[in-house]
């Protein structure tokens, strides 16, 4: 289908890719998948109340009501501000945060006094501040899609945001222990009874800096000095970059003590880096720079201590975790017993032990959940989480401009890092790590920072499936036309119904 007329809209003078006109908004798909979530999510509860007490109570059904008043006032919001998003993206997402919420109200319930179980209150206990949080987050998620009308203004602001970024990083690690750390990890910010984790929020702004300078520095950083066994390796004076994020990351790990946000930092830079050169050269030397650093680091907590002994003890839990089953490796001996007792199906829900697990509200809440839905149920859960990656990456490989390309590229795999962190970490695949679950955890930093990234995916999603006229008629007064966009090699790509 051709494209309008005139010099400045058309595919060819803007660099967007080809479009079809005819797009369908999909939103009363995503409405129709919203409800089948949410009556998940109240078949979840009520097994849960069925096998701890016997009976289902006649509030089963309110978490779940309340968590779909406030998933279809977002609905809504995506109908107004951005009515071609992805459909399937919210509904993926409220299903995680339902089941969230319904274990964290199982875990209120199992620590209640028994007289109380069976009326304990909506909004009381971890589940009820969960569901709290639920509504905030949302809140700030509808905030972002109306403020943000198109995903490009970001750019504007980008070195803003990564002088942001990078305050929110340091903060933790220099206030004083008694106001940054909760079990050995320098992560937060506490003031009396309130505390945040600043690097949740880190995280999007850093991305948004990265995305915007990789945009800008990708011809150059593209550039080869030599091939090694059929790789293209960049020229030594352009790798000051990913350097300087490297000793950043190494920075954390030793006086923020945690490799999970390390990890996440470095790991989120050199792929959004890779998306901008498609050099797998960048990839290997991102690995060899990580995990040459991490190892020094333990040989340097074993040899030295101070700044590095908190990692060198992770280590050393990782390694043989059953040498001291009973103190330091109790939190990952319980997690493997917990997840080897549920097997292939699980004691079912409300049906096991997830209490003994420390922690199991905030980094061990896939253990304990896996526990009572065993492999088959963390499976789907798992596949839940690919779902919204693959969907992100979607936007990202559809949508017309480079930024947008690497900003939803980049959040894409930072939520499906953030998984791999902590699942990897609760298995014993990596060391442990401070990380939360996405949408999965008690907390209500990374629940904000997480439902703000899905937001930016609505937004790149809506711009990518948005045909050529709207998207046109839908350009802020003032914005010119997007430099050309394609990436090197990137195919062109045509949007279906």
């Amino acid at each position: 289908m051709s494209a309008q007329a005139g010099p400045v809209n058309t595919p060819a003078a803007t660099g967007e890719l080809p479009r079809v006109r005819d797009v369908q908004t999909r939103r009363n798909a995503e409405l129709a998948l919203l409800g089948f979530a949410m009556v998940l999510v109240a078949a979840y509860s009520a097994t849960i109340q069925l096998t701890m007490f016997d009976t289902i109570t006649g509030n089963f059904w309110v978490p779940a009501a309340v968590l779909s008043v406030l998933f279809l006032g977002l609905h809504l919001v995506v109908r107004y501000a951005a009515p071609y998003a992805d459909p399937a993206l919210i509904p993926a997402v409220a299903l995680l945060n339902g089941i969230g919420v319904a274990f964290l109200r199982r875990l209120d319930l199992a620590e209640a006094p028994a007289a109380e179980r069976l009326n304990f209150p909506i909004f009381a206990g971890t589940g009820g501040r969960q569901l709290a949080w639920t509504l905030i987050a949302v809140v700030f998620a509808a905030i972002v899609l109306l403020v943000v009308k198109d995903h490009r203004a970001i750019s504007r602001y980008a070195y803003t945001l990564g002088l942001g970024g990078i305050v929110l990083v340091l903060i933790p690690a220099l206030l004083p222990g008694r106001f940054s750390e909760i079990n050995g990890a320098k992560l937060w910010i506490k003031v009396g009874g309130f505390q945040i984790q600043p690097g949740e929020f880190a995280k999007l702004a850093l991305l948004a800096f990265f995305a915007y300078y990789l945009v800008r520095k990708r011809e150059v950083l593209s550039l080869a000095s030599r091939r090694v066994l059929g790789v293209d390796f960049p020229r030594g004076r352009d790798l000051g970059p990913v350097l300087a994020v490297w000793a950043v990351s190494l920075l954390v790990l030793i006086f923020e003590k945690d490799l999970g946000t390390s990890l996440l930092y470095f790991g989120m830079f050199v792929v959004t880096l890779y998306i901008a050169t498609e050099r797998v050269s960048w990839l290997i030397i991102g690995l060899l720079l990580f995990f040459g650093g991490a190892y020094a680091a333990y040989l340097l907590g074993a040899s030295v201590g101070g700044p590095f002994a908190n990692f060198y003890q992770r280590a050393e839990i990782w390694l043989d975790p059953f040498s001291d089953p009973y103190v330091d490796g109790y939190q990952l001996v319980q997690s493997l017993l917990g997840l080897g007792s549920g097997g292939l199906f699980g004691a079912g829900p409300g049906g096991g032990q997830p209490t003994k697990i420390p922690e199991v509200h905030n980094d061990f809440i896939f253990a304990g959940i896996g526990e009572e839905i065993g492999l088959f149920g963390l499976s789907a859960l798992l596949i839940i989480y690919l779902l919204i990656v693959q969907r992100g990456l979607r936007a990202g490989l559809a949508v017309r401009d480079s930024f947008g390309k690497l900003l939803a590229g980049g959040l894409a795999f930072t939520l499906a890092l953030q998984v791999f962190v902590i699942v990897g970490g609760i298995s014993r695949l990596i060391p442990l790590t401070g990380q939360t679950t996405p949408f999965l955890s008690a907390g209500g930093s990374s629940l904000m920072a997480n439902w703000m990234l899905i937001a930016v995916l609505l937004r790149v999603s809506d711009a990518a499936r948005r045909p050529v006229d709207a998207s046109v008629s839908a350009r802020p007064s003032g914005a010119t036309a997007s430099a050309p966009a394609q990436l090197h090699g990137a195919p062109t790509e045509v949007i279906k119904p």
